[in-house]
């Protein structure tokens, strides 16, 4: 084993729920380093916040990187060079997906003179990697990350599952228990249920008796104006109204979470509330899905077009989603709230890995 680093910077470039789920790796790493410094794009910039075990955040742009990449610029590369050198890091790990390319921000790493660089890597990486770790494909994302920290000797402390985790206390928000959050957003389209499915499901559970309450950012107020419906008893609005933290805190007391495969959901495993995946299979449901709390899974994951990693979904209808009908979702709802837990309990015991049920079509 090599000597123990005092300053490694572990980088995750991509979105607020990749960045969650890079947390087990970050507690990992946290654990024989003095200092960890995450590196992220501007929307993984908040949930970095939330982690424990960063130290420091650093934020990059990166034209490689995310839905809407910004141009090459020579000014925000030495930028991010000049800041890394600064840092004085000793290691760096670069997490990716299995379909991304560490090598890019590898050679920027290198410029700013970071002694030892690891990543898994399909590509040749040259003089720019001196760890390219091989990890088995189809490991959960964060199988993957924790078994990239482990080839560098850093494996999660005592006691620690491996779960989701965030820094506390949350903000408590004061609303009446127990409730439901139906999140109705998506970072991609081909990822989301249809609005209207949305919409019937919170009259639906309302109808069953359920406080619902709809969430989404400042940019889908009005998907959650359309999903929450006129005003009425037991059914709250809270689109644009929460930041990430504040999320955070209204997920940590809702009895179960409804979602698509998006950053909430992991925001919702992070602090142990049960989630109804509505999974679209533009990628594997064993790779991405919520981590480490009871998951009941919902749409065709065996669908012919499983796997296109689409962002707009080109078949008509959206199938995978379409074969989810709204009395499944109140099912899972109903069997998730029934089994669960007092995840507000210090000494809560939590499920090690990923707990999927209902894989498939339904």
């Amino acid at each position: 084993m090599t000597a123990r680093p005092s300053r490694v910077l572990i980088a995750r470039l991509d979105n607020a729920g990749d960045v969650l789920l890079a947390g087990p790796t970050v507690r990992a790493v946290a654990e024989r380093s003095d200092r960890v410094t995450m590196l992220v794009g501007p929307v993984g910039r908040a949930a970095a916040a939330l982690l424990p075990g960063v130290d420091e955040i650093l934020v990059f742009d990166a034209p490689w990187s995310g839905f809407a990449p910004p141009p090459v610029s020579t000014s925000a590369v030495a930028d991010l060079v000049a800041s890394v050198a600064a840092a004085d890091i000793d290691e760096a790990l670069v997490l990716t997906s299995f379909h991304q390319s560490p090598l890019p921000l590898a050679l920027l790493l290198r410029l700013a003179g970071v002694g030892r660089i690891a990543a898994i890597s399909v590509d040749y990486p040259g003089s720019l990697l001196d760890v390219r770790h091989q990890a088995p494909d189809g490991l959960h994302e964060v199988e993957r990350g924790l078994s990239l920290a482990a080839a560098l000797g850093h494996r999660l402390p005592a006691g620690d599952n491996g779960a989701l985790a965030v820094r506390r206390p949350l903000p408590t928000p004061s609303l009446e228990r127990p409730y439901v959050v139906v999140h109705p957003g998506a970072s991609v389209p081909a990822r989301a249920w249809a609005p209207a499915r949305c919409a019937a499901l919170v009259d639906a559970l309302a109808a069953d008796g359920w406080q619902v309450l709809v969430t989404g950012s400042p940019g889908e107020r009005s998907l959650t104006a359309t999903v929450a419906g006129p005003p009425r008893q037991g059914v709250v609005d809270l689109g644009g109204r929460t930041d990430l933290a504040g999320l955070a805190g209204v997920l940590d007391g809702a009895s179960v979470v409804v979602c698509a495969n998006t950053g909430p959901a992991h925001l919702a495993a992070a602090v142990g509330t049960p989630v109804v995946s509505l999974f679209a299979p533009v990628v594997p449901a064993s790779q991405w899905a919520p981590w480490g709390v009871p998951v009941v899974v919902l749409g065709d994951q065996t669908i012919a077009c499983a796997g296109c990693r689409a962002r707009t979904c080109p078949v008509p209808g959206h199938p995978c989603l379409a074969a989810v009908d709204v009395v499944d979702v109140v099912e899972a709802v109903t069997r998730l709230s029934a089994a669960s837990h007092d995840h507000h309990a210090a000494d809560r015991q939590r499920l090690p890995g990923s707990a999927l049920s209902g894989l498939g079509a339904r």
